[in-house]
């Protein structure tokens, strides 16, 4: 396999710096950092050429908070500089080792995502009778540094791109995991271990992709279970033997634990694929597919707090229509119709007010409308939606 090289001066050129900036503003231009950032633009980005090209560019500090979905999440938000580097740096390389993964690798890449690996897998159910889905044990804060960064140097012998990618590496926010035995470990091992990766970079989600290419060859051409697809440390593998799957499944544990991974020992399931299996987001079965029931709960949750922000004054029906459309776009994937239903009519948009249905029983809460506007669920006004 040829490993990259020559790439640095495309990844340091000014006009890849501007583009760079260009893409980490999308949708944030109004943030204070990145307004700042934009005021003297020509200078920030000289500065930021010539720390690059003499090795004196450091990251700054991460901004760690809390989502919930599903469960918990630490997402950790790099500044906006460092983010322009990230920017930066993956935009030449990125389609160049995204050649080295495998075609079923399915997150944060071009013409994959989600739907593609939910189609890709509804049409192996059609072939296939059993399936299995597996996945890893808190696979970020887990992430070995030394392994990755001996992953980057067999697909790339540029000095200078290894360097970027070791400082971006080794910035990273102490895992919150704390380092894990091994088999062989000793307690220097340990006190040495160094992992984790921030979840919501750039660069952690090319990394996520990266560190398990070796396993998905593993799986593909050792195992010859070529029904297989991965999205980050979700995997699927179909099969007609039910036996040749556990085999499988073994020998993945195995696998991963010389990557310094486990499995998750409560997220192992083998089923009927005319059963159902939860897929990202959804319920695939051979012949239709299904939202899960908690994704329209989450939304209905979301929509009732865009409600209260449009009564408060804080936002207006466009930005309420943006994140409709966003739900909706993922819903038109699934039979869904009823579902989509029941949702949008459970929530009323009233400026100074907010009304809610409840669907279980029927009623409505109304609170005191204060502006002589119309609710925007009254069918017999004329309003938007």
């Amino acid at each position: 396999m040829k490993r990259l090289g020559g790439l640095w001066p495309r990844v340091t050129a000014f006009e890849n710096l501007l583009a760079a900036y260009r893409k980490a503003r999308r949708g944030k231009s109004s943030r204070p950092a990145v307004a700042r950032f934009g005021l003297d633009l020509e200078r920030n980005l000289f500065e930021l050429q010539r720390q690059l090209l003499d090795h004196s560019y450091r990251p700054g500090g991460y901004r760690l908070f809390q989502i919930y979905d599903r469960k918990p999440r630490t997402i950790a938000a790099a500044p906006f500089r460092d983010r322009v580097v990230h920017h930066a740096l993956m935009d030449p390389i990125e389609p160049l080792l995204d050649r080295r993964l495998i075609h079923d690798c399915y997150a944060c890449r071009k013409g994959k995502g989600v739907h593609a690996a939910v189609r890709r897998f509804q049409g192996w159910a059609q072939r296939y009778p059993y399936a299995l889905k597996i996945d890893v044990q808190a696979y970020f804060p887990s992430m070995d540094h030394a392994l990755l960064k001996r992953k980057l140097r067999r697909m790339i012998k540029d000095p200078d791109l290894l360097w970027l990618f070791d400082l971006l590496i080794d910035s990273a926010p102490p895992s919150l995991e704390g380092p894990r035995p091994f088999p062989g470990d000793d307690l220097v091992d340990l006190m040495e271990q160094r992992g984790g990766l921030p979840i919501g970079n750039l660069t952690s989600q090319f990394f996520g992709n990266l560190f398990l290419n070796d396993l998905d060859h593993f799986v593909q051409q050792h195992l010859g279970i070529t029904a297989y697809l991965r999205y980050v440390d979700d995997m699927v593998l179909l099969h007609r033997d039910k036996r040749r799957l556990w085999e499988a499944r073994d020998a993945i544990d195995g696998f991963l634990q010389r990557e310094r991974l486990r499995l998750h020992p409560r997220k192992v399931l083998l089923t009927r694929v005319g059963e159902g299996l939860d897929l990202l987001g959804y319920r695939v079965f051979p012949q239709h597919i299904l939202l899960r029931r908690d994704n329209g709960y989450r939304f209905r949750r979301r929509l009732r707090g865009l409600a209260r922000s449009y009564g408060r004054g804080d936002i207006d029906l466009k930005d309420v229509g943006t994140s409709v459309a966003a739900w909706l776009g993922h819903t038109r994937h699934a039979q869904s119709r009823r579902l989509c239903a029941k949702v949008l009519g459970s929530v009323c948009f009233v400026r100074g007010a907010v009304q809610d249905v409840d669907p279980a029983r029927g009623s409505r809460r109304r609170l005191e409308q204060q502006t002589g506007e119309p609710p925007v669920c009254q069918p017999q006004q004329e309003h938007h939606r």
